[in-house]
Protein backbone atom coordinates (compact mmCIF):
# COMPACT_ATOMS: atom_id res chain seq x y z
CA UNK A 1 0.00 0.00 0.00
CA UNK A 2 2.41 2.63 -1.14
CA UNK A 3 -0.35 5.18 -1.78
CA UNK A 4 -3.39 6.06 0.33
CA UNK A 5 -6.16 3.49 0.03
CA UNK A 6 -9.40 4.76 -1.55
CA UNK A 7 -12.55 4.98 0.52
CA UNK A 8 -14.27 1.59 1.09
CA UNK A 9 -16.98 2.22 -1.52
CA UNK A 10 -14.40 2.99 -4.22
CA UNK A 11 -12.05 0.03 -3.77
CA UNK A 12 -11.72 -2.26 -6.79
CA UNK A 13 -11.78 -5.53 -4.85
CA UNK A 14 -11.29 -7.56 -8.04
CA UNK A 15 -7.70 -6.29 -8.22
CA UNK A 16 -6.72 -7.16 -4.65
CA UNK A 17 -4.32 -10.12 -4.31
CA UNK A 18 -5.62 -13.62 -3.55
CA UNK A 19 -3.22 -15.58 -1.38
CA UNK A 20 -4.02 -19.10 -2.66
CA UNK A 21 -6.20 -18.82 -5.78
CA UNK A 22 -5.94 -22.52 -6.63
CA UNK A 23 -8.06 -23.18 -3.53
CA UNK A 24 -9.87 -19.90 -2.88
CA UNK A 25 -11.17 -19.82 -6.47
CA UNK A 26 -11.63 -23.56 -7.03
CA UNK A 27 -14.89 -25.10 -8.22
CA UNK A 28 -17.39 -26.28 -5.62
CA UNK A 29 -16.72 -29.85 -6.77
CA UNK A 30 -12.99 -29.44 -6.18
CA UNK A 31 -13.53 -27.87 -2.74
CA UNK A 32 -15.86 -30.68 -1.68
CA UNK A 33 -13.38 -33.30 -2.93
CA UNK A 34 -10.62 -31.73 -0.82
CA UNK A 35 -12.92 -31.65 2.19
CA UNK A 36 -14.00 -35.28 1.84
CA UNK A 37 -10.45 -36.62 1.49
CA UNK A 38 -9.32 -34.65 4.53
CA UNK A 39 -12.40 -35.52 6.57
CA UNK A 40 -11.85 -39.26 6.07
CA UNK A 41 -8.19 -38.93 7.11
CA UNK A 42 -9.02 -36.71 10.07
CA UNK A 43 -11.66 -39.06 11.48
CA UNK A 44 -9.25 -42.00 11.20
CA UNK A 45 -6.50 -39.95 12.87
CA UNK A 46 -8.77 -38.74 15.69
CA UNK A 47 -10.28 -42.18 16.38
CA UNK A 48 -6.84 -43.75 16.63
CA UNK A 49 -5.26 -41.08 18.84
CA UNK A 50 -7.93 -39.55 21.10
CA UNK A 51 -9.54 -42.00 23.57
CA UNK A 52 -12.44 -39.62 24.32
CA UNK A 53 -13.59 -39.65 20.67
CA UNK A 54 -12.96 -43.37 20.30
CA UNK A 55 -15.19 -44.03 23.32
CA UNK A 56 -17.91 -41.70 22.02
CA UNK A 57 -17.89 -43.25 18.54
CA UNK A 58 -17.85 -46.80 19.87
CA UNK A 59 -20.84 -46.01 22.06
CA UNK A 60 -22.68 -44.62 19.02
CA UNK A 61 -21.73 -47.63 16.90
CA UNK A 62 -19.76 -45.51 14.42
CA UNK A 63 -16.34 -46.33 12.96
CA UNK A 64 -14.05 -44.30 10.67
CA UNK A 65 -14.98 -46.67 7.83
CA UNK A 66 -18.53 -45.32 7.96
CA UNK A 67 -17.41 -41.90 6.69
CA UNK A 68 -17.79 -42.10 2.92
CA UNK A 69 -19.46 -38.77 2.07
CA UNK A 70 -19.43 -35.28 3.54
CA UNK A 71 -22.96 -35.84 4.79
CA UNK A 72 -21.69 -38.76 6.87
CA UNK A 73 -20.14 -36.21 9.24
CA UNK A 74 -23.58 -36.22 10.88
CA UNK A 75 -22.85 -39.73 12.17
CA UNK A 76 -20.11 -38.31 14.40
CA UNK A 77 -20.57 -36.94 17.92
CA UNK A 78 -20.85 -33.22 18.60
CA UNK A 79 -18.19 -31.58 20.75
CA UNK A 80 -18.63 -28.60 23.03
CA UNK A 81 -16.77 -26.69 25.74
CA UNK A 82 -17.86 -29.17 28.38
CA UNK A 83 -15.88 -32.00 26.75
CA UNK A 84 -12.75 -29.86 26.52
CA UNK A 85 -13.07 -28.80 30.15
CA UNK A 86 -13.73 -32.34 31.38
CA UNK A 87 -10.46 -33.48 29.78
CA UNK A 88 -8.44 -30.45 31.00
CA UNK A 89 -5.64 -29.86 30.32
CA UNK A 90 -4.30 -32.41 27.80
CA UNK A 91 -6.92 -35.16 27.61
CA UNK A 92 -7.99 -34.29 24.05
CA UNK A 93 -4.46 -34.01 22.65
CA UNK A 94 -3.58 -36.41 19.84
CA UNK A 95 0.20 -35.95 19.98
CA UNK A 96 2.82 -36.16 22.73
CA UNK A 97 3.63 -32.82 24.33
CA UNK A 98 7.14 -32.89 22.89
CA UNK A 99 5.52 -32.48 19.44
CA UNK A 100 3.52 -29.45 20.59
CA UNK A 101 5.35 -26.21 19.77
CA UNK A 102 2.82 -23.75 21.23
CA UNK A 103 0.03 -23.74 23.81
CA UNK A 104 -2.89 -21.31 24.04
CA UNK A 105 -6.03 -21.18 26.12
CA UNK A 106 -9.27 -19.32 26.62
CA UNK A 107 -9.65 -16.98 29.58
CA UNK A 108 -11.43 -19.53 31.74
CA UNK A 109 -13.67 -16.83 33.27
CA UNK A 110 -16.63 -19.21 33.47
CA UNK A 111 -14.74 -22.32 34.61
CA UNK A 112 -11.65 -24.23 33.61
CA UNK A 113 -9.98 -22.71 30.54
CA UNK A 114 -9.97 -24.38 27.14
CA UNK A 115 -6.40 -25.47 26.40
CA UNK A 116 -5.24 -26.02 22.82
CA UNK A 117 -1.90 -27.14 21.44
CA UNK A 118 -0.31 -26.64 18.03
CA UNK A 119 2.18 -28.80 16.15
CA UNK A 120 4.47 -27.31 13.51
CA UNK A 121 1.94 -28.40 10.88
CA UNK A 122 -0.87 -26.69 12.79
CA UNK A 123 1.12 -23.47 12.98
CA UNK A 124 1.67 -23.57 9.24
CA UNK A 125 -2.09 -23.91 8.59
CA UNK A 126 -2.88 -21.17 11.09
CA UNK A 127 -0.51 -18.65 9.58
CA UNK A 128 -1.79 -19.45 6.07
CA UNK A 129 -5.41 -18.85 7.10
CA UNK A 130 -4.46 -15.46 8.57
CA UNK A 131 -2.43 -14.55 5.47
CA UNK A 132 -5.53 -15.19 3.35
CA UNK A 133 -7.83 -12.92 5.36
CA UNK A 134 -5.16 -10.20 5.52
CA UNK A 135 -4.87 -10.21 1.75
CA UNK A 136 -8.66 -10.10 1.43
CA UNK A 137 -8.40 -6.73 3.16
CA UNK A 138 -5.67 -5.56 0.80
CA UNK A 139 -2.70 -6.06 3.15
CA UNK A 140 0.60 -6.69 1.34
CA UNK A 141 4.30 -7.11 2.13
CA UNK A 142 4.68 -3.33 1.93
CA UNK A 143 2.49 -2.74 5.00
CA UNK A 144 3.54 -1.84 8.53
CA UNK A 145 1.11 -3.59 10.84
CA UNK A 146 0.59 -2.47 14.44
CA UNK A 147 -0.71 -5.00 16.95
CA UNK A 148 -3.10 -3.72 19.62
CA UNK A 149 -4.09 -7.20 20.85
CA UNK A 150 -2.38 -8.48 23.96
CA UNK A 151 0.32 -11.14 23.65
CA UNK A 152 -0.51 -13.97 26.00
CA UNK A 153 -2.57 -17.16 26.13
CA UNK A 154 -5.26 -15.50 23.98
CA UNK A 155 -4.90 -16.78 20.38
CA UNK A 156 -5.66 -13.49 18.60
CA UNK A 157 -2.39 -11.63 18.97
CA UNK A 158 -0.05 -14.43 18.00
CA UNK A 159 -2.25 -15.79 15.20
CA UNK A 160 -2.47 -12.46 13.38
CA UNK A 161 1.21 -11.78 14.06
CA UNK A 162 2.29 -14.99 12.32
CA UNK A 163 -0.08 -14.54 9.38
CA UNK A 164 1.01 -10.99 8.60
CA UNK A 165 4.65 -12.04 8.74
CA UNK A 166 3.87 -14.88 6.34
CA UNK A 167 2.91 -12.41 3.60
CA UNK A 168 5.99 -10.32 4.38
CA UNK A 169 4.36 -7.47 6.27
CA UNK A 170 6.33 -5.62 8.94
CA UNK A 171 4.93 -6.39 12.40
CA UNK A 172 4.94 -3.73 15.11
CA UNK A 173 4.17 -5.75 18.30
CA UNK A 174 2.86 -2.86 20.39
CA UNK A 175 0.49 -5.03 22.43
CA UNK A 176 -2.55 -3.88 24.38
CA UNK A 177 -2.86 -0.70 26.42
CA UNK A 178 -1.23 2.75 26.53
CA UNK A 179 -3.45 4.29 23.91
CA UNK A 180 -1.47 7.52 23.59
CA UNK A 181 1.62 5.43 22.80
CA UNK A 182 -0.28 3.61 20.06
CA UNK A 183 -1.17 6.92 18.45
CA UNK A 184 2.42 8.13 18.69
CA UNK A 185 3.68 4.91 17.11
CA UNK A 186 1.26 5.27 14.21
CA UNK A 187 2.74 8.71 13.57
CA UNK A 188 6.39 7.74 14.20
CA UNK A 189 6.47 4.48 12.26
CA UNK A 190 4.03 5.27 9.48
CA UNK A 191 1.72 2.41 10.49
CA UNK A 192 -0.65 1.43 7.68
CA UNK A 193 -2.64 -1.40 9.34
CA UNK A 194 -4.07 -1.57 12.87
CA UNK A 195 -5.04 -4.89 14.47
CA UNK A 196 -7.50 -4.43 17.35
CA UNK A 197 -10.94 -5.18 18.68
CA UNK A 198 -13.39 -2.73 17.09
CA UNK A 199 -14.26 -1.25 20.47
CA UNK A 200 -10.61 -0.53 21.21
CA UNK A 201 -10.06 0.90 17.72
CA UNK A 202 -12.94 3.29 18.43
CA UNK A 203 -11.25 4.23 21.70
CA UNK A 204 -7.96 4.90 19.91
CA UNK A 205 -9.89 7.10 17.47
CA UNK A 206 -11.52 9.09 20.26
CA UNK A 207 -8.29 9.55 22.22
CA UNK A 208 -6.53 10.66 19.04
CA UNK A 209 -9.22 13.23 18.36
CA UNK A 210 -8.93 14.58 21.93
CA UNK A 211 -5.16 14.93 21.37
CA UNK A 212 -5.71 16.81 18.12
CA UNK A 213 -4.41 13.94 15.96
CA UNK A 214 -5.46 14.34 12.33
CA UNK A 215 -6.72 10.93 11.25
CA UNK A 216 -7.49 12.18 7.75
CA UNK A 217 -3.79 12.76 7.06
CA UNK A 218 -2.39 9.77 8.97
CA UNK A 219 -0.69 6.84 7.25
CA UNK A 220 -3.24 4.38 8.63
CA UNK A 221 -5.32 2.73 5.92
CA UNK A 222 -6.73 -0.59 7.17
CA UNK A 223 -8.19 -1.99 10.38
CA UNK A 224 -8.08 -5.76 10.88
CA UNK A 225 -10.65 -6.38 13.59
CA UNK A 226 -11.46 -9.43 15.66
CA UNK A 227 -12.07 -10.65 19.18
CA UNK A 228 -15.69 -9.43 19.25
CA UNK A 229 -18.49 -8.70 16.76
CA UNK A 230 -18.33 -5.35 14.96
CA UNK A 231 -21.82 -3.89 14.49
CA UNK A 232 -22.32 -2.17 11.11
CA UNK A 233 -22.89 1.19 12.77
CA UNK A 234 -19.63 1.00 14.69
CA UNK A 235 -17.70 -0.04 11.58
CA UNK A 236 -19.16 2.84 9.58
CA UNK A 237 -18.26 5.32 12.31
CA UNK A 238 -14.68 4.08 12.63
CA UNK A 239 -14.18 4.16 8.86
CA UNK A 240 -15.53 7.69 8.55
CA UNK A 241 -13.68 9.14 11.54
CA UNK A 242 -10.34 7.36 11.09
CA UNK A 243 -10.48 7.42 7.26
CA UNK A 244 -9.61 3.73 6.97
CA UNK A 245 -11.14 0.51 5.64
CA UNK A 246 -12.13 -2.01 8.32
CA UNK A 247 -12.58 -5.75 7.91
CA UNK A 248 -13.56 -8.43 10.41
CA UNK A 249 -12.34 -11.97 10.85
CA UNK A 250 -13.84 -14.90 12.71
CA UNK A 251 -12.39 -17.74 14.71
CA UNK A 252 -12.40 -19.38 18.10
CA UNK A 253 -9.77 -20.93 20.31
CA UNK A 254 -11.33 -24.39 20.30
CA UNK A 255 -10.83 -25.00 16.57
CA UNK A 256 -7.74 -22.84 15.88
CA UNK A 257 -8.11 -19.16 16.78
CA UNK A 258 -8.66 -16.32 14.31
CA UNK A 259 -8.60 -17.26 10.64
CA UNK A 260 -11.58 -19.59 10.25
CA UNK A 261 -13.12 -16.96 7.99
CA UNK A 262 -12.41 -13.44 6.82
CA UNK A 263 -14.18 -10.55 5.14
CA UNK A 264 -13.50 -9.60 1.55
CA UNK A 265 -14.44 -6.13 0.32
CA UNK A 266 -17.21 -7.26 -2.02
CA UNK A 267 -19.66 -8.31 0.72
CA UNK A 268 -19.09 -6.29 3.88
CA UNK A 269 -21.51 -8.38 5.96
CA UNK A 270 -20.07 -11.80 5.05
CA UNK A 271 -16.85 -13.73 5.54
CA UNK A 272 -15.20 -16.41 3.39
CA UNK A 273 -14.64 -19.70 5.25
CA UNK A 274 -11.29 -21.47 4.76
CA UNK A 275 -13.16 -24.52 3.54
CA UNK A 276 -10.10 -26.61 2.73
CA UNK A 277 -9.27 -26.49 6.45
CA UNK A 278 -12.74 -26.40 8.03
CA UNK A 279 -15.88 -28.37 7.25
CA UNK A 280 -18.89 -26.28 8.21
CA UNK A 281 -22.44 -27.21 9.07
CA UNK A 282 -25.38 -25.01 10.04
CA UNK A 283 -27.81 -26.78 12.33
CA UNK A 284 -30.97 -26.08 14.25
CA UNK A 285 -29.71 -25.14 17.75
CA UNK A 286 -32.51 -27.11 19.40
CA UNK A 287 -32.46 -30.35 17.39
CA UNK A 288 -28.95 -30.43 15.93
CA UNK A 289 -30.43 -31.23 12.53
CA UNK A 290 -29.11 -29.40 9.43
CA UNK A 291 -30.98 -26.39 8.06
CA UNK A 292 -31.25 -25.50 4.38
CA UNK A 293 -28.48 -23.46 2.75
CA UNK A 294 -28.92 -19.78 3.47
CA UNK A 295 -31.09 -20.33 6.55
CA UNK A 296 -30.08 -19.11 10.00
CA UNK A 297 -28.75 -21.67 12.46
CA UNK A 298 -25.87 -22.62 14.72
CA UNK A 299 -22.43 -22.93 13.13
CA UNK A 300 -20.70 -26.30 13.67
CA UNK A 301 -17.06 -26.67 12.64
CA UNK A 302 -14.77 -29.65 12.05
CA UNK A 303 -11.08 -28.76 11.47
CA UNK A 304 -9.88 -31.01 8.64
CA UNK A 305 -6.16 -31.19 9.30
CA UNK A 306 -5.57 -30.27 12.93
CA UNK A 307 -2.94 -32.52 14.50
CA UNK A 308 -2.31 -31.28 18.03
CA UNK A 309 -5.89 -31.33 19.27
CA UNK A 310 -8.33 -32.51 16.59
CA UNK A 311 -11.96 -31.56 17.15
CA UNK A 312 -15.00 -33.14 15.54
CA UNK A 313 -18.24 -31.21 15.00
CA UNK A 314 -17.58 -28.40 17.44
CA UNK A 315 -20.75 -26.54 18.40
CA UNK A 316 -19.79 -22.87 18.34
CA UNK A 317 -23.18 -21.59 19.63
CA UNK A 318 -22.75 -18.78 17.08
CA UNK A 319 -25.75 -18.04 14.88
CA UNK A 320 -25.16 -17.45 11.17
CA UNK A 321 -26.22 -18.44 7.67
CA UNK A 322 -23.95 -19.70 4.88
CA UNK A 323 -24.15 -19.35 1.09
CA UNK A 324 -21.97 -21.02 -1.55
CA UNK A 325 -22.50 -18.96 -4.71
CA UNK A 326 -19.41 -17.38 -6.28
CA UNK A 327 -18.43 -14.01 -4.84
CA UNK A 328 -17.78 -10.87 -6.88
CA UNK A 329 -14.22 -10.82 -5.49
CA UNK A 330 -13.54 -14.00 -7.48
CA UNK A 331 -13.48 -16.41 -4.55
CA UNK A 332 -15.68 -19.48 -4.52
CA UNK A 333 -15.21 -20.30 -0.83
CA UNK A 334 -18.51 -20.35 1.06
CA UNK A 335 -19.50 -17.14 2.84
CA UNK A 336 -20.92 -17.00 6.33
CA UNK A 337 -22.91 -14.03 7.55
CA UNK A 338 -21.01 -12.21 10.25
CA UNK A 339 -21.90 -13.51 13.68
CA UNK A 340 -23.97 -11.02 15.61
CA UNK A 341 -25.72 -13.35 18.05
CA UNK A 342 -25.10 -16.54 19.97
CA UNK A 343 -27.52 -19.22 21.07
CA UNK A 344 -26.40 -18.61 24.65
CA UNK A 345 -26.46 -14.79 24.72
CA UNK A 346 -30.21 -14.60 24.29
CA UNK A 347 -31.96 -12.79 27.12
CA UNK A 348 -35.47 -13.86 28.09
CA UNK A 349 -37.32 -10.79 29.35
CA UNK A 350 -40.81 -11.55 30.65
CA UNK A 351 -41.07 -14.50 28.26
CA UNK A 352 -39.74 -12.59 25.22
CA UNK A 353 -36.46 -13.52 23.51
CA UNK A 354 -34.11 -10.53 23.18
CA UNK A 355 -30.67 -10.49 21.54
CA UNK A 356 -28.12 -7.70 22.20
CA UNK A 357 -27.57 -7.44 18.44
CA UNK A 358 -31.16 -6.18 18.10
CA UNK A 359 -30.29 -3.28 20.38
CA UNK A 360 -27.17 -2.59 18.28
CA UNK A 361 -29.24 -2.45 15.10
CA UNK A 362 -31.74 0.02 16.53
CA UNK A 363 -29.01 2.28 17.94
CA UNK A 364 -27.06 2.29 14.67
CA UNK A 365 -30.14 3.65 12.87
CA UNK A 366 -30.47 6.64 15.21
CA UNK A 367 -28.22 9.39 13.90
CA UNK A 368 -27.74 11.23 17.22
CA UNK A 369 -26.55 8.13 19.12
CA UNK A 370 -22.97 6.87 19.27
CA UNK A 371 -22.45 3.12 18.67
CA UNK A 372 -21.97 2.38 22.37
CA UNK A 373 -24.52 0.78 24.69
CA UNK A 374 -24.88 -1.19 27.92
CA UNK A 375 -27.78 -3.47 28.85
CA UNK A 376 -28.66 -4.13 32.48
CA UNK A 377 -31.30 -6.70 33.41
CA UNK A 378 -32.60 -7.06 36.96
CA UNK A 379 -35.71 -8.17 38.82
CA UNK A 380 -35.47 -6.06 41.96
CA UNK A 381 -39.14 -5.15 41.64
CA UNK A 382 -40.18 -8.79 41.27
CA UNK A 383 -40.52 -8.48 37.49
CA UNK A 384 -37.79 -8.53 34.86
CA UNK A 385 -36.62 -5.02 34.02
CA UNK A 386 -34.34 -4.13 31.11
CA UNK A 387 -32.37 -0.90 31.18
CA UNK A 388 -30.48 0.26 28.09
CA UNK A 389 -27.79 2.90 28.55
CA UNK A 390 -27.00 4.65 25.27
CA UNK A 391 -24.36 7.27 24.57
CA UNK A 392 -25.43 10.42 22.77
CA UNK A 393 -23.31 12.36 20.31
CA UNK A 394 -22.26 15.90 21.33
CA UNK A 395 -24.70 17.51 18.90
CA UNK A 396 -27.60 15.70 20.58
CA UNK A 397 -26.98 17.25 23.98
CA UNK A 398 -29.44 19.84 25.24
CA UNK A 399 -29.78 21.83 28.44
CA UNK A 400 -33.52 21.26 28.24
CA UNK A 401 -34.67 18.42 30.47
CA UNK A 402 -37.87 18.09 28.47
CA UNK A 403 -35.98 17.74 25.16
CA UNK A 404 -33.66 15.05 26.56
CA UNK A 405 -36.60 13.23 28.14
CA UNK A 406 -38.42 13.34 24.82
CA UNK A 407 -35.38 11.98 22.95
CA UNK A 408 -35.04 9.13 25.46
CA UNK A 409 -38.71 8.36 24.87
CA UNK A 410 -38.14 8.19 21.11
CA UNK A 411 -35.26 5.74 21.60
CA UNK A 412 -37.39 3.66 23.98
CA UNK A 413 -40.25 3.47 21.48
CA UNK A 414 -37.95 2.37 18.65
CA UNK A 415 -36.41 -0.31 20.85
CA UNK A 416 -39.86 -1.49 21.95
CA UNK A 417 -41.06 -1.83 18.36
CA UNK A 418 -38.18 -4.23 17.63
CA UNK A 419 -37.68 -6.01 20.94
CA UNK A 420 -41.38 -6.27 21.86
CA UNK A 421 -40.21 -5.36 25.35
CA UNK A 422 -40.35 -1.85 26.83
CA UNK A 423 -36.91 -0.96 28.21
CA UNK A 424 -35.88 1.88 30.46
CA UNK A 425 -33.60 4.14 28.38
CA UNK A 426 -30.87 6.18 30.03
CA UNK A 427 -28.99 8.74 27.95
CA UNK A 428 -25.29 8.93 28.75
CA UNK A 429 -23.04 11.89 27.92
CA UNK A 430 -20.42 11.53 25.16
CA UNK A 431 -17.60 9.28 26.38
CA UNK A 432 -19.62 8.24 29.43
CA UNK A 433 -19.70 4.50 28.77
CA UNK A 434 -16.60 2.51 29.65
CA UNK A 435 -14.16 1.70 26.84
CA UNK A 436 -12.16 -1.51 26.95
CA UNK A 437 -8.91 -2.72 25.41
CA UNK A 438 -10.34 -6.22 24.95
CA UNK A 439 -13.82 -7.51 24.29
CA UNK A 440 -16.54 -5.02 25.08
CA UNK A 441 -19.01 -6.17 27.72
CA UNK A 442 -22.49 -5.11 26.67
CA UNK A 443 -24.72 -7.02 29.08
CA UNK A 444 -25.00 -7.33 32.87
CA UNK A 445 -27.72 -9.77 33.91
CA UNK A 446 -28.24 -9.13 37.62
CA UNK A 447 -31.26 -11.37 38.08
CA UNK A 448 -31.04 -13.86 40.93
Amino acid sequence: MGTPMPTPDKIDFTKLPIYKPEVECASRERIRAIQLARLIQQVEYTYARVPWYRSQMDEMGVSPADIKTLEDVRLLPFTDKAALRETFPFGMFATPLDEIVELHSSSGTTGKPIVVGYTKEDMDVWSECIARLAQMAGVTAADRVQMAFGYGMFTGGFGLHYGVQRIGGTMIPAGAGNTERHIQMIEDYGTTVLIATPSYAMHICEVGESMGFDWASSTLQVGLFGGEPCPPGLKTEIESRMHITCTDNYGLTEVMGPGVSGECLAHRDQQHIAEDHFLWEVVDPETGEPVAEGEMGELVLTPLDKKGIPVLRYRTHDLTRVVTDKCECGRTLARMQKVRSRCDDMLIIRGTNVFPSQVEDVISDIELLAPHYHIIVDNETGLDRMTVEVEIKPEAFSDSYEEMKGFAGEVRDKLRSVLLVTPVVKLVEPGGLTRTMGKAKHVDDLRK
